[in-house]
């Protein structure tokens, strides 16, 4: 016999309690729950796991080569104005605006900070909204529980309800979760300003090189110049019969000699003017690097206390917060030790038919609270929380060698400073020197008292201390550079060493 029949029935949602001892659903009693429920409520506020204290690193009382200044005429955001240059301010707006590895490591920071507001849900019930419509027959050959056979009949479902899922956050594992969360998103954002400074660094760096670059330019072609013109001279000399082929040949080797060293500081130009255009975002042909035959003057740069760059520095500041992270997920692998309490719910309507599914006779709901325990798993549990100590040992390790490296990065650079400005000294006193002897044994010379050898020798030692000039003057810029870098130039007051900009967004 077929037919259709009408049903109104109770839905509960289904649970899974997991791995466990106890677990409580429908049909069981309720005092089993009620104590537990009660229990969860009160240590709701409890988190197992240790909280997060910052590593002790050894910190120098003071600079090994300049003692450590006050720090208030230390520049902070554009430091590189110190050089008093409008073109590397414009370079610096443009690489910042373009710079394509900036702008990837800016959207990381969304990843990060989106991913943490992923964690910071947990904390909210689940409420999902469903429907569905449901028709079916059943057989009339089916096994029967009664001694006749029950004749098969069709039929119709319709259901619209909520359905609500929390986890009491007993032990913390969801607060553990996000505070590992929300330290990832601020090592994403102490990750962003440490690009910020190395691109503001590798801009200055290859600006001023390409200053510096210039200026040899400039000494070359005036090396050029002489060189010809004593060629001519020596040409002048041989047809007057008072000098010899030798000496034609040895000139026109000088000459020639300073062509190619010309040639090779313009190679090394274009390449300079290729790896700005490149930091600026823009494609070599497109970009005209600037020109400038004199490189800015070198300001006084006292540096910071030594344990100032725990604060200062970004990638110091990103290892912390990943170790802070590494922490918080030691909590989270102890959580997985104990009882997770979950409440589920549904509500709604079911009827038969559609024109009676919003009738109040066809409402339905359901309560499901649940508690599991895992009784064994094999040691998985224990083994996710050593893997999750470990990986804080190493982070700890990580955040001290960096604090290693930071200090050997402006102990570094402060020596380089010292030293560069008396090699500078010297050579600025070997260079005029050198042009005042060059000029003399040319002079002597045309006069015949020397052999031409004797003033290839001086003309070459006036253009290897003059170009040694320039480099040792470009090295001292870009060891200020070097020294601004390595103490955390870029820092402000938002810096990721200061939560609360990157608590503030999350919250949002």
């Amino acid at each position: 016999m077929l037919g259709t029949r009408r049903t109104r029935a109770v839905l509960l949602p289904a649970v899974t309690a997991g791995e466990g001892f106890l677990s409580a659903s429908r049909g069981q009693p309720g005092w089993l729950i009620l104590p537990l429920l009660l229990g969860a409520l009160t240590l709701a506020g409890c988190a197992v796991g240790p909280d997060y204290q910052r590593p002790t690193v050894a910190v120098p009382t003071d600079w090994r080569w300049q003692p450590a200044a006050p720090r208030d005429h230390v520049p902070r955001g554009a430091w590189w104005t110190v050089f008093e240059d409008p073109t590397l301010d414009d370079l610096q707006a443009a690489a910042q605006q373009g710079n394509l590895d900036l702008q990837a490591a800016f959207h990381r920071v969304d990843q990060a900070r989106a991913l943490a507001r992923v964690s910071r849900a947990e904390f909210w019930p689940s409420l999902n909204a469903a429907g569905d419509w449901t028709k079916y027959r059943t057989s009339g050959n089916s096994p029967s529980p009664v001694p006749f056979p029950i004749p098969s009949f069709t039929q119709e479902q319709w259901r619209v309800g909520l359905d609500l899922s929390y986890e009491v956050d007993l032990w913390g594992r969801v607060r553990r979760s996000f505070e590992s969360a929300r330290y990832l998103a601020m090592s994403a954002d102490a990750a962003y300003q440490a690009v910020l400074l190395a691109l503001q660094a590798d801009v200055a760096a290859t600006y001023l090189s390409l200053r510096g670059t210039d200026q040899q330019l400039e000494v070359l072609r005036e090396t050029m110049a002489v060189r010809t013109n004593a060629f001519a001279a020596i040409e002048q000399r041989v047809r007057a019969g008072f000098g010899t082929e030798f000496e034609v040949q040895r000139a026109r080797v000088e000459v020639a000699s300073a062509e190619a060293v010309l040639h090779a500081a313009e190679r090394r130009r274009a390449e300079l003017a290729n790896a700005l255009a490149v930091l600026c975002g823009q494609a070599p042909a497109d970009f005209e690097a600037p020109v400038g035959a004199t490189l800015p003057p070198l300001p006084p740069v006292a540096p910071d206390l030594p344990s100032t760059l725990l604060e200062r520095r970004p990638d110091v500041a990103r290892a912390e917060r990943e170790l802070a992270a590494r922490n918080a997920e030691i909590g989270v692998a102890k959580a997985a030790f104990f009882p997770v309490v979950r409440l589920t719910a549904a509500g709604g309507y079911l009827s038969g038919e559609a024109a009676d599914l919003l009738l109040w006779d066809s409402r339905t709901w359901g309560l499901n609270p649940s508690v599991s325990w895992p009784v064994f798993a094999g040691g998985r549990n224990r083994a996710k929380l050593e893997a999750a100590q470990a990986a804080y040992e190493e982070a700890v390790a990580r955040y001290r060698q960096q604090v290693l490296v930071a200090f050997r990065e402006v102990e570094d650079s402060l020596a380089a400073l010292r030293f560069l400005a008396l090699e500078h000294s010297a050579l600025q006193e070997a260079a005029t020197a050198a042009r005042r002897s060059a000029a003399i044994s040319f002079e002597r010379y045309r006069a015949g008292s020397i052999n031409f050898i004797e003033v290839v020798d001086s003309e070459t030692a006036r253009l290897q201390t003059e170009l040694s000039r320039v480099r040792s003057a470009t090295e001292q810029r870009l060891a200020l550079v070097r020294l601004l870098k390595a103490l955390g130039g870029g820092w402000e007051e938002s810096t990721p060493s200061q939560p609360g900009a990157v608590a503030a967004v999350l919250s949002q």
